[in-house]
C-alpha cells in the first residue's frame, strides 16, 4: 500500500525561516504592526506569499485581543421575537465584519448571568437580553460585561446604551381598544413573574385601570409560550371577561387554540389581543390584533450602538439615556364588539 499523503500546515516558523527574521517580527507584521522596518515588513510578506501562509484566525484573535465577534444573550431562542432581534443584529454587524455568537437561557434566570460572563469572555462586546435577571444582579454584573448594549433593561450606569420597548404605553393603547368596542372585563395573561418587560406591562395597566374605574381587569397567571396560552382557556373562561390581553403573541396564539377547541368564537364570544406582532400574527384565524415593535429595527440599532462602543465613538443616544421604540396597534380580525353590544 502507498503511504498516505499528509500536508503540514505552514506556519510563522515557515515564514520566518524564508524571510531570514524572527519568529515575533513575521508576527507583527501579520498583525499589522507598522514599527517594523518597511523593508523587512515587505520581506516577510513576499514569503508568507511564496508559502501561501494563511494567519491562525485564533491566534491573530488572541495576539490582537480582538475576536471581530460580539456576543448575544437571549432568553428563549424559538420565540419569534428574540429570532428577529437576533436576525437584525446579525446581519447589521456582518456588514462591519463582525460575527454573532447566540447564547440561550432557556428561560432559567440563574443562567443569564453565566452565560453573559461566558460570552463576554469569547467576545469584544455583549448585547444582553436577560429580561429574567434581578435589577441588583445586573448592577453588579455591569462593570465586568463592558462593553455592552442592554435590551429593555437599564443600569444606573448611564453610559451603558439601553434599547427599551414602551411595553406599559403598548398594552394600554390594546386595553382601550377593547374598551372602545364595548369591553368592560377584561383579563391579563401575565408574562413570567420575573419579567422585566411584564413589569413594564403591569405599570401600564396600573394606569389604564387608575383612568377608568369602571372597566373590570383580573389579572391570570400565564407565561410566554405557545402552551401556556393554550393551558389558560380554564381560566379565562371562568374569569367571565370578554377581552383578553395575553403578554405577547405567542400567549395569544396558544389562547385561540384552546378556545377553538372549546368552541369559543373568536371575536363574536370573546376578542383576544397579542403584543410583539411576530409574523404569524397575521396569518392566524382569526388574524391577531396586537402591538407591534419593530423588533428588527431594534437588532440593528443594538450593533450600531456596539460599533460605537468598540471604536470608543461617543454616542449621544447612550448620554441622554434608553433609546425608546413606541409599538404601534395592529387591529386585525380577532378582537370586535363585545357580545351584546354590536
Amino acid at each position: 500500500m502507498g503511504r498516505r499523503a499528509t500536508t503540514r500546515r505552514i506556519g510563522i516558523a515557515d515564514v520566518a525561516l524564508k524571510a531570514g527574521v524572527s519568529h515575533a517580527t513575521v508576527s507583527r507584521v501579520m498583525n499589522g504592526n507598522f514599527t517594523v522596518d518597511p523593508t523587512i515588513a515587505e520581506r516577510v510578506r513576499a514569503a508568507a506569499t511564496e508559502l501561501n501562509y494563511q494567519p491562525n484566525p485564533v491566534g491573530r484573535s488572541l495576539a490582537l485581543g480582538k475576536t471581530d465577534t460580539i456576543g448575544i444573550v437571549v432568553p428563549d431562542l424559538s420565540n419569534p421575537t428574540f429570532q428577529a432581534i437576533l436576525r437584525g443584529l446579525s446581519m447589521a454587524a456582518a456588514q462591519d465584519g463582525y460575527r454573532v455568537l447566540i447564547a440561550d437561557s432557556s428561560e432559567v434566570s440563574s443562567e443569564e448571568a453565566i452565560l453573559a460572563g461566558e460570552a463576554r469572555r469569547r467576545c469584544d462586546g455583549l448585547v444582553l437580553c436577560a429580561p429574567r435577571m434581578a435589577d441588583a444582579e445586573l448592577e453588579e454584573l455591569a462593570p465586568s460585561l463592558q462593553p455592552m448594549v442592554l435590551i429593555n433593561r437599564t443600569t444606573v450606569d448611564t453610559h451603558t446604551p439601553s434599547l427599551m420597548v414602551d411595553y406599559g404605553q403598548g398594552i394600554q393603547e390594546l386595553a382601550e381598544h377593547l374598551v372602545g368596542l364595548g369591553h368592560t372585563r377584561l383579563a391579563f395573561l401575565a408574562g413570567p413573574a420575573r419579567s422585566a418587560s411584564n413589569g413594564l406591562r403591569l405599570a401600564g395597566l396600573a394606569k389604564f385601570t387608575a383612568a377608568h374605574p369602571g372597566i373590570e381587569l383580573q389579572m391570570l397567571d400565564g407565561g410566554s409560550t405557545f402552551e401556556a396560552g393554550h393551558q389558560s382557556v380554564d381560566a379565562v373562561l371562568a374569569s367571565g371577561a370578554t377581552g383578553i390581553l395575553a403578554f405577547n403573541d405567542l400567549v395569544a396564539m396558544g389562547l385561540l387554540s384552546g378556545l377553538h377547541e372549546r368552541g369559543i368564537r373568536v371575536p363574536e364570544d370573546m376578542s383576544v389581543t397579542g403584543f410583539d406582532d411576530i409574523p404569524f400574527a397575521r396569518y392566524t384565524t382569526p388574524t391577531l390584533t396586537t402591538a407591534a415593535v419593530p423588533i428588527t429595527e431594534l437588532g440593528q440599532q443594538a450593533w450600531h450602538r456596539m460599533r460605537d462602543l468598540i471604536r470608543n465613538i461617543p454616542s449621544d443616544e447612550a448620554a441622554g439615556g434608553p433609546t425608546v421604540f413606541e409599538p404601534k396597534l395592529e387591529v386585525r380580525s380577532s378582537s370586535g364588539a363585545a357580545p351584546g353590544t354590536a
